[in-house]
C-alpha cells in the first residue's frame, strides 16, 4: 500500500473524530432542569397540587421535547430555602420554583400584588389577569429581574382558626394570627392583630406551639401542611375569598435563553396549558377542605360578598394606599388590576 498526505490527513480525520466522540454524545445527553418548591412532595397524580404541577410540568416537557430536556423536583424546600427561592432563580441558582410571588416583596415590591387582600375575589378575575395590561405589566417587570413566569397558579384562602371564626377584620383584634404577605399584614395590624410572619410551612408548629392561634393560606396548604388537627373553626374560600395569591411557575431568564427555541416553545406551551389544571386542582382543594376540617370537629363558615367587602373597604385604606405608595411601578399595577373585574 502506498502511503499518501491524503491516506494521512483522513486517517487523522478519522482518529479525531473518534477521540471526540465521548464529548459529542455528552453534548447529546438531556439537560437536566432543576424545580424547586416548598410544598410537600407526592406523586404526577396525588399530593399537593402544586407539587403535581411541577411534575406535570416535567413529564410533559421530557416527552415533547424527545428526552433533551429533563426535570428534577425539589419539594420541601429541600434544595433552596423556603424564602430564598425566588431569588435563586432570579441569579441563575435554581432553574424553576413554583413560588407564592409575594414572598419576594422585599427584593422587589412589585410582587407585593401577587397577595393584595381584596383585589382579586374569585377566580374568574384572576383568570383573566394573565392577557390583561395588568399581567402584562407584572410579567414585564419580572422579566427585567430575570424571572419569567411559565404557569399563572392562583390559589384561594381560608382562615384556620383555634379561636372564634374570623369573617371580617375586626374578629382578628388581639388574636395571633399569620396573614402570609406584608400587605395583608398591614390589613391585620390595623384590625388589631398580632402578625406573624412565618412561611406557610411553618404554620403547623406556630398553632402547636401556641405562637399562631389563627393562620390565612391557601386552602391546599392548609391541607397540605395539616393544620385540621389544630383547628376549631375554618373560614372557607370556596367561590370567594378576600385572600388569593399568584403563586406561578417561574423559571430563571438565563436557563430559558439557553434552551433552543423548540424546547423554549415546550416550556411556553406546556406551562399555559397546565393553567387549566391549576385552577381545576385549587378549586377541588377549596370543596376538600371543608370536607377535611368538618371530619375533624371544625364548623365551618362562609364568606359573604358583604364579608369581603369589609375587607376591601379595610385594604383600600391600608395595604392598597401603602403599596401604590411604594413607587411609579406598583401605583400602575395596582391602577391597572382594579381594572380586571
Amino acid at each position: 500500500m502506498i502511503v499518501t498526505r491524503r491516506n494521512l490527513l483522513g486517517s487523522a480525520a478519522i482518529g479525531a473524530g473518534l477521540i471526540t466522540s465521548p464529548a459529542v454524545l455528552r453534548a447529546q445527553a438531556p439537560k437536566v432542569l432543576r424545580i424547586s418548591h416548598q410544598f410537600p412532595g407526592g406523586t404526577l397524580e396525588s399530593g399537593d397540587a402544586r407539587d403535581r404541577i411541577c411534575r406535570r410540568f416535567g413529564h410533559e416537557l421530557e416527552k415533547r421535547t424527545g428526552g433533551s430536556l429533563t426535570v428534577q423536583v425539589y419539594p420541601g424546600s429541600s434544595l433552596v430555602k423556603t424564602l430564598a427561592q425566588f431569588s435563586a432563580v432570579r441569579k441563575g441558582a435554581v432553574d424553576l420554583s413554583l413560588v407564592p410571588l409575594s414572598y419576594a416583596g422585599g427584593e422587589l415590591p412589585e410582587a407585593n400584588i401577587a397577595l393584595m387582600p381584596a383585589l382579586v375575589t374569585n377566580y374568574d378575575q384572576a383568570a383573566r389577569w394573565r392577557t390583561a395590561p395588568v399581567g402584562e405589566r407584572l410579567a414585564k417587570t419580572l422579566n427585567d429581574k430575570g424571572v419569567m413566569i411559565v404557569t399563572w397558579v392562583w390559589q384561594s384562602g381560608a382562615v384556620a382558626s383555634r379561636v372564634h371564626p374570623i369573617l371580617v377584620p375586626s374578629d382578628v383584634k388581639g388574636v395571633k394570627i399569620r396573614g402570609g404577605g406584608r400587605e395583608m399584614d398591614l390589613v391585620l395590624q390595623a384590625s388589631g392583630a398580632i402578625v406573624s410572619t412565618m412561611p406557610s410551612s411553618e404554620m403547623y408548629i406556630g398553632m402547636q406551639t401556641g405562637a399562631l392561634e389563627a393562620a390565612v393560606s391557601a386552602s391546599t396548604s392548609l391541607i397540605s401542611f395539616r393544620l385540621d388537627e389544630l383547628t376549631k373553626n375554618l373560614t372557607a374560600g370556596r367561590g370567594r375569598s378576600f385572600w388569593f395569591i399568584l403563586e406561578p411557575l417561574i423559571i430563571s431568564k438565563a436557563t430559558f435563553e439557553a434552551l433552543t427555541p423548540e424546547q423554549q416553545r415546550a416550556v411556553q406551551e406546556i406551562g399555559q396549558e397546565l393553567e387549566a389544571f391549576s385552577f381545576a386542582a385549587a378549586k377541588a382543594d377549596d370543596e376538600e377542605i371543608t370536607k377535611i376540617y368538618a371530619a375533624r370537629g371544625a364548623k365551618i363558615h362562609e364568606l359573604t360578598a358583604d364579608h369581603i367587602q369589609t375587607w376591601r373597604e379595610a385594604a383600600r385604606d391600608t395595604a392598597w394606599k401603602d403599596f401604590a405608595g411604594k413607587n411609579a411601578s406598583c401605583a400602575e399595577l395596582l391602577r391597572l388590576a382594579e381594572q380586571v373585574q
